[in-house]
């Protein structure tokens, strides 16, 4: 079944707030190898300038997970999950997110193409703080691999 061409500009309702926990952001942190203290120590992050312990720049995939679960789980969306290969990743940060920030983010699927019998589906989501204010955003793009790949 081929990806929903409709899917294209559709826009997903807003996820459940995301409070972001300072032991979140140290065991994302030790995950990937952040060994920066401002990831780790609140008083070097304040020291620093912020509030508490700052997220590595890849941290929004734990949030934007959930908007590409809205979109997997689409009915008419014609993806599937054991067809997709994860092709890109990117994100575009207004400031740092901190632990104690709390954070909505909003599916937008930016593209549908078709390339070589696999489906290119980019989309962005959107992360706001608890005051409407943009943290970030994250671009990616999921290849629905095609039926003879």
């Amino acid at each position: 079944m081929p990806v929903n061409p409709d899917l294209t500009e559709r826009e997903f309702a807003p996820t459940a707030p995301y409070l972001v926990g300072r032991e979140k952001v140290r065991e994302f942190a030790r995950a990937v190898l952040a060994t920066s203290p401002l990831h780790h120590d609140p008083a070097a992050a304040q020291a620093a300038g912020y509030a508490d312990v700052v997220a590595p720049p890849t941290f929004p995939i734990v949030i934007a997970e959930a908007t590409l679960q809205q979109l997997l789980a689409e009915p008419d969306a014609g993806i599937d999950f054991s067809r997709v290969v994860h092709g890109d990743q990117r994100f575009t940060y207004t400031r740092p997110i901190v632990a104690g920030d709390e954070l909505t983010a909003t599916l937008r699927v930016t593209s549908i193409k078709t390339l070589g019998g696999n489906s290119m589906v980019a989309s962005e989501s959107t992360m706001v703080d608890a005051e409407g204010a943009h943290v970030v955003t994250s671009v990616s793009t999921l290849v629905v691999r095609g039926d003879d790949s």
